[in-house]
């Protein structure tokens, strides 16, 4: 079985079909999957590095780009209808699953044209516009929030959850302390805004640490700052005295998860259903500018189920930072708390449910099993 895997852009859309990559192999060792995304999204690094061929479409996004950007999006949009037409010749799918971003549009609508089974991930409670388009083609959709059904057909939509790579829940505290440098005792605070880091994080979490300085010995930092920031970040860290480890990006996010007492993040629906699946107690600063807000929905209801703290980027200053990881870093009641609500959100069986879904479909539409002629 040939298996496509399209779209990324971000981490956010990457690991999900990475975690269901895992799953598909695990359940039949043959099982070919191919990657296709853009050269300058993240996957383009990380998905060779997980063993994955990929290809690559032209393609960018329109959603806030200028007139000049937005006219270049779409001219690389036809330009992306005929990479996708190529990969799919030469690939020749059984299926071909969108797990979102821009890169997913060209090649789901087209296997979809040429009638082969297609699927999308759809991680966040109000769906992108890609997604929004794709789910009036596809044959199934596959949700993480109940709000999400009422965007896609009834008869297409399946509640499925999150796929979370299982490394992920195999990750080892002490690994992570000797693979970060981290020191044994002192409660580690893990920081990180995304897989291209974010500025108001990175500033914010500088700004905090003179209104901790009682804790200094208390406390250290696993900051994933991103590569823009990393300088700064690292030098601010060096000057302050504090314990820990300054990066630009993190590829053992199992192992620096379970080595974390605390997490500060953006709301990301991919880093919340990591976070829910692992049970960590987490401070979010949702990115502003999501589309629909949905990351602030989405951290707003974690923070309504006793699951994490909300701080609004606009109102995040490093004094209120500091306030928010001092409370969680001497009460340790609350800290267990939202350890258990957050235990309690995560879907640690997404992937399997995905891959029902898939494998589901392939049935129906191919109850032979002869391949899909393209």
């Amino acid at each position: 079985m040939r298996v496509i895997i399209a779209g990324g852009g971000t981490g956010g859309h990457v690991f999900p079909g990475l975690a269901l990559a895992e799953e598909l192999k695990k359940r039949d060792a043959v099982v070919e999957v191919v990657f296709v995304g853009t050269e300058a999204g993240i996957e383009a690094r990380v998905v060779p590095r997980e063993g994955y061929p990929i290809r690559y479409v032209r393609a960018s996004g329109i959603v806030g780009m200028s007139v000049f950007g937005k006219m270049r999006a779409v001219m690389l949009s036809v330009l992306s209808i005929f990479d996708a037409y190529r990969i799919i010749q030469a690939v020749r799918p059984d299926i071909v699953i969108g797990v979102g971003g821009y890169a997913s549009g060209a090649v789901v609508f087209l296997a979809s044209l040429l009638s082969v089974p297609t699927m999308i991930l759809e991680q966040n409670s109000a769906p992108g516009m890609t997604n929004k388009i794709l789910g009036k083609f596809v044959d199934s959709v596959c949700v993480t929030y109940q709000e999400s059904m009422s965007f896609f057909p009834s008869d297409k939509a399946f509640l499925t959850g999150n796929p979370v790579r299982e490394r992920l829940l195999k990750g080892s505290a002490a690994v992570g302390r000797r693979l970060f440098s981290l020191g044994e005792g002192l409660f580690t605070v893990f920081v990180f805004g995304g897989s291209s880091g974010a500025r108001s994080i990175n500033k914010a979490i500088v700004e905090c640490l003179p209104h901790l300085d009682d804790l200094k010995d208390r406390v250290q930092f696993l900051h994933q700052t991103g590569q823009a920031d990393y300088d700064a970040v690292r030098n601010a860290f060096r000057e302050s005295g504090y314990r820990g480890t300054i990066v630009p990006f993190i590829y053992e996010m199992g192992d620096a998860y379970a080595a974390a007492d605390l997490v500060i993040s953006r709301a990301g629906a991919t880093t919340l259903a990591e976070l829910t699946v692992l049970g960590k107690p987490a401070i979010l600063v949702p990115y502003p500018f999501a589309a629909g807000r949905h990351q602030e929905f989405n951290a707003l209801k974690l923070q309504e189920m006793g699951a994490a703290r909300v701080i609004l980027d606009g109102e995040l200053r490093g004094e209120t930072l500091a306030a928010a990881i001092r409370e969680l870093v001497l009460d340790a009641a609350t800290r267990e708390e939202m350890r258990r609500a957050s235990a309690s959100i995560g879907r640690p069986d997404a992937a399997a449910r995905v891959a029902d879904v898939a494998f589901s479909l392939l049935r129906q539409s191919s109850p032979s099993g002869a391949r899909h002629a393209v």
